[in-house]
């Protein structure tokens, strides 16, 4: 028996959309989007832009139960995941499997915007003022930012490139 490195059902690279190969190219953070109920999904599509008010802008998938909470809820919690997440945050995509739910992999802080994962190195909560309108594939969502917490400045930040993640240092 072989075991392969690589997905199974995956299309060769040059069956893929160009477009999603070219995204696949930008480094982009790795969140992790809860809402009360609790509801999340691990999210790399986003924006911050800030002004008054500063907004969070992301794009996640319609068919999520992220997606389903904000038909009832208007708030969201984003938190920031770092090194050793890689696990949490392959649970929320619903990429690897999670007994009892995703939430029973790690602890969490209850916050009026939804639950915060504990020890996280930053995080914000925000007000949903837009979740329906369609951008490509995705639900684009914006929400005006209400609270930011930052934690260790120095702590990592967990990065998707190409598939794979990768841990941004700071370094002095």
């Amino acid at each position: 028996m072989t075991i392969h490195s690589e997905h199974p059902f995956l299309p060769p690279e040059r069956d893929r959309s160009p477009v999603r190969r070219f995204r696949g190219r930008l480094p982009a953070p790795v969140t992790l989007w809860t809402s009360p109920g609790p509801a999340g999904l691990t999210v790399s599509s986003l924006l911050i832009a800030d002004g008054e008010p500063a907004e969070l802008i992301g794009l996640i998938d319609p068919d999520s139960d992220l997606a389903d909470a904000f038909a009832d809820q208007d708030t969201v919690a984003v938190s920031l995941l770092g090194s050793g997440d890689q696990r949490l945050a392959d649970a929320f995509a619903g990429q690897t499997p999670a007994p009892g739910g995703p939430f029973r992999l790690a602890e969490w802080t209850d916050t009026d915007w939804g639950p915060v994962l504990s020890g996280t190195a930053a995080w914000l909560g925000a007000r949903l003022v837009d979740r329906t309108t369609r951008a490509g594939w995705a639900l684009l969502v914006r929400a005006t930012i209400e609270r930011v917490e930052l934690a260790d400045p120095t702590a990592d930040a967990l990065a998707h490139l190409r598939g794979r993640y990768g841990v941004f240092e700071i370094r002095s």
